[in-house]
């Protein structure tokens, strides 16, 4: 989508930006092009199919959260180019952000956004997620993660960071629901119920986003290391 209709489209989902925050989108996109030259931070690198494909559909997860202007603090597992925190907290600059991203060189662009941007109350934390929520647990109202993982495997990096009444946002593709089934175990266990589901369709993609509310806490033994994550999922 070009500019004008990006504007309109988050407009309608209750989103509205001013043309300051569309220009800091613009050069978000010009920086993930430029620097995309050499990292591999993204395979879509267009200026329309980023506006599409990257910031409306990492702002559409966020938009469709009911009451979402409750929530105040938001932490991003494994964001990479550093969606979708990055360009929710354009729209919704009230938010404070923790990005956690185990690459240094990723942390170095995110960084270099950041500050490009003009974007504060943002903290890039250079670790692995199960590191970070060993000493930051249940600190967040809101969790997200954007193509990490299996929601098995994902499900216990991102749940023991969410406070009790909190939100967990899985942001899927078209098998969504196939990993919501597969992730029955783990997400009773850690202590969440599925609370909501969006299917979107952006661009020619069928994204289906899963939102979960944290009903209890998460046992203290969660998150393990990732090599027993991955060996012996939940």
């Amino acid at each position: 989508m070009n500019k004008n209709e990006f504007t309109e489209k988050m407009a309608a989902v209750n989103a509205a930006i001013s043309d300051t925050q569309l220009e800091q989108y613009t050069r978000y996109a010009a920086l993930l092009k430029t620097w995309n030259e050499k990292m591999n931070l993204s395979a879509i690198t267009e200026e329309e199919e980023v506006f599409t494909l990257h910031f409306f559909d990492s702002v559409l997860g966020f938009a469709k959260i009911p009451n979402n202007e409750e929530i105040k603090t938001f932490a991003d597992v494994g964001a990479g180019a550093g969606f979708p925190s990055l360009p929710i907290k354009i729209a919704f600059p009230h938010l404070e952000i923790t990005i956690i991203e185990p690459l240094a060189k990723r942390c170095t662009f995110l960084k270099e956004v950041v500050k490009e941007l003009g974007l504060e109350n943002v903290n890039i934390v250079n670790a692995r997620a199960e590191d970070f929520a060993s000493e930051q647990r249940e600190r967040y109202d809101l969790v997200s993660a954007r193509a990490v993982a299996n929601l098995n495997m994902l499900s216990e990096l991102c749940i023991p960071l969410v406070k009790e009444h909190g939100l967990f946002m899985a942001m899927k593709g078209s098998s969504g629901m196939q990993e919501n089934e597969g992730a029955k175990d783990a997400l009773r266990i850690l202590g969440v119920k599925l609370e909501n589901v969006c299917e979107e369709h952006v661009g020619e993609h069928t994204h289906i986003n899963l939102y979960y509310r944290k009903i209890a806490k998460t046992p203290k033994k969660y998150p393990r290391a990732f090599a027993k994550i991955k060996k012996n999922p939940l």
